[in-house]
């Protein structure tokens, strides 16, 4: 590399006593180490605190950040507040690169320095993160295909400092994983999953929640990011002829409708809005836009 880099890490975490010693395993390890890594103990009911306290003292680079139990999990919105709770202990910190990392990961000692070899080679890239992975049977497989291709997994997020300030940081909602993409490319910054360095995600997506309520709440998400409802219906029939058949389209049209029906704000920047479903339409009649 040509320079030190600095970065620091955010991991929002609720009852993962069982993976975060692994998440923090992988970190120790790492040929790059961070500057800070903040673990905020969402009110997990496990041991999930006792182990963050038990690395912070062994560790000068670990902070810990405790919050109260709400009794449940809160998807999106609940995971931002988290999130947040930790910048706080970063904000005035001069940092490179910020990472929301999840507690239930692991990867390989280098996977932060080729991920900023990367970032180094291309100067506009302002968020990527390595492809999400699952071990089943001892093979390493992604968890999902990459589309659309300038989505990253909110599972691991690297944000380059100066695109982080260009979107003014994350909203406090489900869909907030899709809109930090969508702006930073609306305002000239490439975003894409970075493929050949994998991330090993030892708790598949949406296990916490159940499939049915993972698939709602995905449809929720899409209608606060502002998906147009004919890119929306066009999403619901391809996902026909993909497991769980039938099930996950009715999921998410019933997420997305339930947006609708109890009127719940969608993201407030209109501009923002408007240039996403100007990039779905074109998607849908086969024309240059974020999906290629």
């Amino acid at each position: 590399m040509k320079y030190v880099i600095k970065y620091v890490i955010i991991s929002p975490v609720r009852n993962e006593a069982k993976y975060l010693p692994l998440t923090l395993n992988s970190l120790v390890q790492q040929t790059i180490r961070p500057y800070r890594w903040v673990i905020v103990n969402d009110g997990s009911s496990d041991d999930t605190g006792n182990i963050a306290d038990k690395a912070a003292k062994q560790h000068d680079w670990i902070r810990v950040v405790h919050r109260a139990n709400r009794g449940f999990r809160q998807a999106g919105g609940g995971v931002i507040d988290a999130f947040y709770s930790g910048y706080q202990l970063l904000e005035s910190e001069p940092w490179d690169y910020l990472v929301k990392l999840d507690g239930d990961t692991s990867f390989e000692p280098d996977y932060f320095e080729e991920c900023f070899a990367r970032f180094d080679a291309e100067p506009r890239l302002g968020i990527g993160g390595g492809l999400i992975c699952n071990r089943r049977n001892g093979v390493v497989e992604a968890e999902s295909k990459i589309d659309p291709r300038f989505h990253v997994r909110g599972a691991t997020k690297i944000y380059r400092a100066e695109c982080w300030r260009a979107i003014g940081g994350l909203i406090h909602a489900p869909g907030w994983d899709t809109l930090d993409e969508v702006k930073a490319n609306m305002l000239g910054w490439v975003t894409r999953t970075l493929e050949g360095i994998n991330v090993i995600h030892h708790r598949p997506a949406g296990a916490a929640y159940g499939q049915w309520n993972d698939m709602v709440k995905n449809g929720l998400a899409n209608y606060i990011a502002g998906y147009h409802p004919l890119f929306m219906f066009s999403k619901c029939i391809r996902r026909l002829v993909e497991q769980p058949y039938l099930i996950g389209s009715t999921a998410l049209w019933f997420g997305f409708m339930k947006g609708y029906v109890k009127r719940i704000p969608q993201v407030d920047d209109r501009a923002l809005i408007r240039y996403f479903r100007q990039q779905q339409i074109k998607r849908l009649l086969g024309r240059k836009s974020l999906w290629g």
